[in-house]
């Protein structure tokens, strides 16, 4: 935050930073409270409020943009980069002046696309309850205009580097000179003949462009460019090849984000990032340390089902190691005597095991792109679950018995007095599985409820957080949930294209020619989604990855669930796969080791996972025993 507001210098700028941040702040407090009052007022008056619903879907498009936003402000965008911070001068500012290039490019061409979506696009008499629509799609055009701009103010290093970023303005104008040429139309239909002459020159001459383009945004992706740029870019340039209005692609968005379930993804992330940002992680470390410290291996096990906890809820592997990694590792090694080696891999690798739980987000993520039941998912990830949880269990049984570990005697009175102190914490899950499984709430209604729960014992009961440190708790929340929702958004556009040119279909017809076995079809399809996951994240894996694998999984007889929780056990294990896995490093990061030192601690844990995700592959009545 400070090398930012270094940056933007002057009353003005910070100025427009904190009207970004209260913005930011206010939609998603209101995305939280509008659902919750409308619980209160259909269970109190048996109405409910007019145009809530809308309200709720619109408002994630304020918290994605304008979220995203301030992810560009401070840098925090999701991409490859394979050690350039290792790369020293005048190699280091060349990258990144070339990625600052490639970045402002796309998002300076996707603001055109979106600008010409809102004035084409929208009937400007209709509203959004007593909200004019087009003030409602707003925040489209507008975060993708300050990400562009930001791009080349703050990725590069010197003046020479922003001046080359900045002429990717100059780029992104002439590849989505069709949607300017739409948005000039439509201000002015008379537009002078010169405008009419460079379209139909665009027209010839942008195709050209596909294959170049489409490698400069791979060959920039493997050096920084962020991953919504890549996903982006190479839907615009495929648009382009294929004359396809370039307006699909934010409509493409607009329709993503403002789907029925969407609005739990910020919701319950926000409800996580509460938690992580009180005392929670220490009153339930204390409370499974109490449970299961006098076991063999009770440690390595309550830091298993803590982190398990964590994810389960902010649907971000990296959060629990970041928040948390520092406090488990403390407790592994002082106390339980574990060795570093031990107590790396294992914090690492367990990162990401809570995405099978309830109410993971990846899980809502692939039921509405799958359209199979959000309700079947949550139950088909149960077992599977609690097998991966076993199985780390299990390692740090077998490091504790190898190592003679000490255990922690038995202690009634503090089990109890840990119970008492976390009980707020451990009721979370229990309530959320009581209003949502039993058809109370909605999703969205459910996560709603979450956030204000957590809130009321983390500010009120428990009193953790203060009222005037809360806006710097949604603040920090918000570079995750912004940067999670514009990869959604972008890749909504590429899923389009991969389907509308029966991608998919030609795909089936060729494992149908080639591919025989069921088996057979699985393991490489294990080996595709384990590399998937290293170069993916998983919200953009499922929208561009989960359109192409859904036709084949009909094709071998697959159940529709089982094949997602296969799809999210392979992405969990590619957080953790060698050379990219991104858990590897936040870890590198977080415990302040060598990534190379990294790799040889996840290994055997790598290893295990490998074997329950197999397990959980070629058993398929482990995911759909309770559908």
């Amino acid at each position: 935050m400070k090398n930012t507001e270094n940056r933007y210098s002057g009353k003005l700028a910070r100025g427009l930073i904190s009207l970004e941040n209260g913005i930011a702040g206010l939609s998603i407090i209101l995305l939280a409270l509008i659902p919750f009052a409308e619980i209160i007022v259909r269970t109190v008056f048996k109405t409910g409020i007019p145009a809530a619903s809308e309200y709720t879907f619109h408002l994630v498009i304020w918290i994605t943009f304008f979220g995203g936003m301030i992810t560009s402000r401070e840098g925090r965008h999701l991409s490859l980069s394979f050690g350039i911070d290792h790369i020293k001068d005048p190699w280091n500012s060349r990258i990144r002046a070339a990625t600052a290039f490639i970045t402002t490019m796309v998002v300076w061409a996707l603001f055109l696309s979106s600008l010409s979506l809102v004035l084409i696009g929208f009937d400007p008499e209709k509203r959004i309850g007593i909200i004019p629509i087009r003030l409602a799609v707003i925040p489209l055009p507008l975060g993708y205009a300050i990400m562009a701009i930001r791009s080349f103010l703050i990725g590069p290093k010197n003046r020479k580097g922003r001046i080359i970023g900045a002429l990717g303005i100059l780029a992104g104008t002439f590849i989505g000179y069709s949607s300017l040429y739409n948005s000039l139309y439509a201000l002015s239909p008379s537009l002078p003949s010169l405008f009419d002459s460079l379209i139909d020159f665009w027209y010839l001459f942008s195709p050209k462009l596909v294959w170049p383009g489409s490698l400069l945004i791979l060959v920039g992706a493997l050096f920084g460019v962020p991953l919504f740029s890549v996903l982006g870019g190479l839907a615009y340039f495929l648009f382009i090849g294929s004359f396809g209005a370039l307006e699909v692609i934010p409509n493409e968005a607009y329709t993503m984000l403002t789907g029925n379930t969407i609005p739990a993804i910020p919701l319950f992330t926000l409800a996580g990032f509460i938690l992580s940002e009180s005392k929670a992680g220490e009153r339930l470390v204390r409370f499974f340390k109490a449970l299961f410290g006098w076991m063999p291996g009770g440690l390595a096990i309550m830091a298993v089902l803590v982190c398990t906890f964590f994810t389960t809820f902010t649907g971000a592997s990296g959060v629990t190691i970041l928040a948390l990694g520092g406090l488990l590792s403390y407790v592994l090694l002082d106390n339980g005597r574990y060795t570093k080696k031990f107590t790396n891999g294992l914090l690492t690798a367990s990162g990401s095991i809570g995405l099978l739980f309830p109410p993971s987000l990846p899980i809502i993520l692939y039921g509405v792109v799958a359209r199979v039941s959000i309700l079947d998912m949550f139950i088909a990830g149960i077992v599977p679950g609690i097998f991966m949880v076993l199985a780390l269990s299990a390692m740090g049984l077998y490091a504790a018995l190898k190592g003679k570990v000490e255990r922690i005697p038995l202690n009634g009175k503090e089990a109890l007095s840990a119970v008492k102190e976390s009980i707020w914490e451990i009721l979370l899950p229990v309530i959320i599985i009581i209003f949502f499984f039993a058809g109370l709430t909605t999703l969205v209604e459910t996560g709603a409820i979450a956030v204000v729960y957590a809130l009321v014992v983390e500010m009120f009961i428990k009193k953790d957080i203060k009222g005037k440190h809360l806006p710097g708790v949604l603040l920090k929340s918000l570079p995750i949930i912004g940067g999670v929702l514009v990869i959604l958004a972008v890749s909504r556009g590429l899923s389009y294209y991969i389907i509308d040119a029966e991608i998919p279909m030609t795909l089936t017809s060729w494992v149908e020619a080639h591919i025989h076995s069921k088996y057979l079809f699985l393991l490489l399809l294990n080996l595709a989604l384990l590399v998937t996951g290293c170069f993916m994240d998983i919200f953009s894996a499922i929208m561009v990855v989960v359109p192409l694998i859904l036709p084949l999984g009909n094709l071998f007889g697959i159940h529709p669930a089982h094949l997602g929780i296969i799809f999210l056990a392979n992405l969990e294990l590619g957080y953790l796969t060698p050379p990219v896995g991104l858990n590897l490093f936040l870890a590198s990061y977080r415990f302040e080791e060598p990534l190379g030192h990294v790799y040889k601690q996840v290994i055997p844990f790598f290893l295990l996972l490998l074997v329950t995700v197999l397990i959980i592959t070629y058993v398929p009545w482990i995911s759909t025993m309770f559908l």
